[in-house]
């Protein structure tokens, strides 16, 4: 723990550092706390050059609270469509009417409120209120933890043990309480920067005079990696239906997993994101074929004559979290789309315009690489 001298230095450098070479993004030029509140919820567990975009259009069309809480939550997921994990869109709505509810418009100062809204932890709370208020409260996230580690060359497994709150009252510590928004932008870039998980850039760091795993050649070795989740490998089966006129199926965002068209499909509404999807059911990768037939004359035909054959298309994969899932899709070709109680038709090659998953935009991708391919 820095004191005295050293660490009104520390402060100072960190600061000055971060003053000279911030990344120029997009929500570091508003002090408006609804968006601040956006980019750290698009953050999280996204990369930034991902989010800038997104963040982009969804200010553009979401300018407040106000006009997100009045909106349609399709209209917010097909802008969130693509950006993952879904449930951070949704808590961001429902946050949003509870701010015009219950704090007149604006995202409250107060600790505990902020806590007390949807989709927002200690972290997040921390970080708006910092930036946007000027409140001093200490950030810690992966980023900041791994710098913390190295600073005090902290060893082992930094969410064990106790270890994360004692990083927590470090950060505390350190706050510069006259700046705390841009000293808590300044430790997240630095780690975000310099001090990676990897091949951290020592020598360009502003305060390697202060690195005790520098000291001591441990900065490869802190942050002790964490154990993961063995990984769980899904497979499912998708079936994307075309008419003559290039329309396709979709089937509404399922609430329960028996929605999502199989009994052993537990998993399905959670990989569609709860939003709209080709017919898709859990499979064993060697049944996949018989098992979507069997599914679409049940549930998407209801016995009355389909179609007498499934092409197979390119799997498509995708990691979700702990989970590897793989997609078999089969394309078949009807006269006329069948109909199915809150399903909607639409344009394959539009689908992209309402709200879907990135692997429902995969699959479909699939389809049309068969149905509409390059010339040349």
């Amino acid at each position: 723990m820095l004191s005295g001298p050293a660490l009104a230095k520390f402060r100072e450098n960190l600061l000055a550092w971060f003053a000279q070479f911030q990344r120029d993004l997009p929500w570091r030029r508003t002090r408006d706390p609804y968006r601040i509140w956006l980019s750290e919820i698009m953050l999280q567990q996204t990369r930034v050059a991902a989010v800038i975009p997104y963040y982009e259009r969804f200010v553009a069309r979401f300018p407040n609270a106000q006009s997100l809480t009045k909106a349609p939550e399709e209209e917010v997921l097909r802008l969130w469509s693509g950006l993952g994990y879904y449930s951070r869109a949704r808590n961001l709505q429902n946050a949003a009417r509870k701010i015009i509810a219950e704090h007149g418009g604006a995202f409250p100062r107060d600790l505990e409120a902020a806590l007390a809204l949807p989709g927002i932890g200690a972290y997040t709370a921390a970080a708006i209120l910092s930036i946007a208020y000027q409140e001093k409260l200490a950030v810690l996230d992966g980023n900041v933890a791994r710098v913390l580690a190295r600073l005090g060359a902290v060893r082992g497994d930094l969410r064990a043990n106790g270890t994360w709150s004692k990083l927590q009252r470090t950060a505390d510590q350190l706050l510069a309480l006259n700046a705390p928004g841009d000293w808590n932008q300044g430790m997240m870039e630095l780690g975000a920067t310099l001090c990676t998980p990897r091949s951290p850039q020592c020598l360009l760091c502003p305060v390697i005079e202060f690195c005790e795993a520098r000291k001591k050649g441990l900065t490869d070795e802190i942050p002790a990696k964490r154990v993961k989740r063995d990984t769980v490998n899904i497979t499912l089966a998708a079936l994307v239906l075309v008419d003559a006129d290039g329309k396709t199926l979709l089937l509404p965002p399922p609430k329960k997993a028996q929605d999502a068209g199989a009994a052993d499909a537990e998993d399905v509404p959670t990989l569609v994101s709860r939003m709209w999807h080709f017919p898709t059911i859990a499979v064993k990768r060697e049944a996949a074929h018989a098992a979507l037939r069997d599914f679409a004359r049940k549930a998407i035909f209801r016995e009355r004559k389909f179609p007498a054959e499934f092409a197979a298309l390119q799997p498509v994969r995708q990691a979700v979290t702990y989970r590897t899932v793989t997609v078999l899709p089969f394309l078949a070709r009807v006269e006329k789309l069948p109909k199915v109680p809150g399903a909607k038709t639409e344009k394959l090659q539009q689908i992209s315009d309402i709200a879907i998953s990135n692997l429902t935009r995969k699959v479909g991708r699939a389809a049309e690489k068969l149905l509409f391919p390059r010339e040349g």
